[in-house]
């Protein structure tokens, strides 16, 4: 699997809420989300558990570069998610927990993320989902349009995971 994504600061978390709101084909509502990464050889690995819904091991891969880049990942659902943590703790070591809260809208293809992060703050997400009617050319076409309907400055986009920014002390 495969998307485009973006994240940048948010500092206004109610205008961009009006804006996903207005713009936005579905709304997927709010969730409460732990995500346990890992330490790996390759990419990232996290094990995320969701409040009153699922849990999944999620492998990605991306550049840690601001603009919007292509991220590729495999996505696990597990039903013992503490079973599973404790084995890969075991074997691989816990990097960080980010704990977040998350509001999710679709823009057609497009999953918009407004993140409240534990210990960071507020960041606004775009992760333009890829297949077969949708390429990286499109993805990032799209990502350009949002980034404009959101008025994301350069200043605000990161390159970096939650995780990063966690363990380096950078919010």
């Amino acid at each position: 699997m495969r998307n485009i994504e973006l994240k940048a600061r948010l500092h206004d978390l109610a205008a961009a809420r009006r804006t996903a709101v207005k713009i936005a084909t579905k709304q997927l509502g709010t969730q409460h989300q732990i995500d346990t990464f890992f330490r790996c050889h390759e990419g990232r690995l996290k094990l995320r558990q969701i409040d009153g819904l699922r849990a999944e091991l999620i492998w990605y891969q991306r550049d840690d570069q601001e603009e919007a880049k292509a991220s590729d990942y495999v996505l696990v659902p597990t039903a013992q998610p503490e079973t599973l943590k404790t084995a890969l703790d075991a074997a691989l070591g816990i990097r960080t927990v980010v704990e977040k809260k998350r509001e999710i809208f679709l823009y057609y293809n497009v999953r918009i993320h407004l993140d409240e992060v534990v210990g960071l703050g507020t960041f606004l997400e775009f992760e333009a989902v890829l297949g077969s009617d949708i390429d990286d050319r499109m993805g990032q076409e799209q990502v350009a349009e949002l980034s404009a309907t959101f008025a994301i400055e350069d200043d605000d986009l990161l390159a970096v995971s939650y995780a990063d920014m966690l363990e380096s002390g950078t919010p």
